[in-house]
């Protein structure tokens, strides 16, 4: 900023000639600065109680624009503390003994659909909670042939799931393939499956 010290009441447009500048700088002092500071000391005050808070959920607390509140927030590197979600534990799965189910595919390459299924579920976090996707795949084609959604992991969401795949396809596999978990080792999921003339196959544990 230029800095000029005005003496014998010398004309303001005479001395911006004189240094080559116009009469309007001699009167410019940048406000931005000063209001973003002030920003700044309004966003820290709503991340006192809501360090997680990002510019879309702070500019309306500030009632003001989004965009000027994330233009302020990167300038001066304000990022909104991240929470990690806990991923659910399986308590029954802890000090858990083999399920006493050997692994059949280990080393086998089914040549057409419907012979091996192999089955897993894993969660996503949304709004809030936590839901369980059980799912179940061909290992020849690859393909999901059936699935199952639920607040809870527990036998009814993976046996769910293996009843969907059964009635879209209309054929039932010579295995069905999973890890140790308790819902697949559960009574009611195996005798069902059993019952089928299903043989189970289950990884060993801590093997993928």
């Amino acid at each position: 900023m230029l800095s000029v010290t005005l003496k014998n009441n010398v004309p303001k447009k005479k001395l911006a000639a004189s240094v080559g500048v116009s009469r309007a700088t001699l009167y410019y002092h940048p406000k931005q600065p000063a209001i973003d500071a002030e920003i700044v000391k309004r966003i820290k005050l709503v991340q006192v109680n809501n360090p997680a808070y990002g510019h879309k959920r702070i500019a309306p607390e500030l009632g003001l624009n989004k965009k000027r509140i994330r233009r302020v927030m990167k300038l001066f590197n304000m990022k909104p503390l991240r929470i990690r979600s806990k991923k659910p534990r399986k308590k029954d799965d802890e000090n858990k003994k083999d399920s006493g189910y050997p692994n059949l595919i280990k080393n086998f390459c089914p040549i057409r659909p419907n012979v091996v299924w192999v089955s897993d579920f894993t969660y996503i976090w949304f709004q809030g909670r936590f839901y369980h996707v059980a799912t179940i795949m061909d290992l020849y084609t690859r393909e999901i042939i059936g699935w199952n959604i639920s607040v809870r992991h527990d036998t009814d969401l993976v046996l769910g799931c293996l009843i969907d795949a059964l009635e879209r396809t209309g054929a039932i596999p010579v295995y069905l393939h999973s890890d140790q978990g308790s819902e697949y080792d559960a009574a009611v999921y195996t005798n069902f499956a059993e019952n089928l003339k299903i043989l189970i196959s289950m990884s060993a544990k801590a093997s993928p």
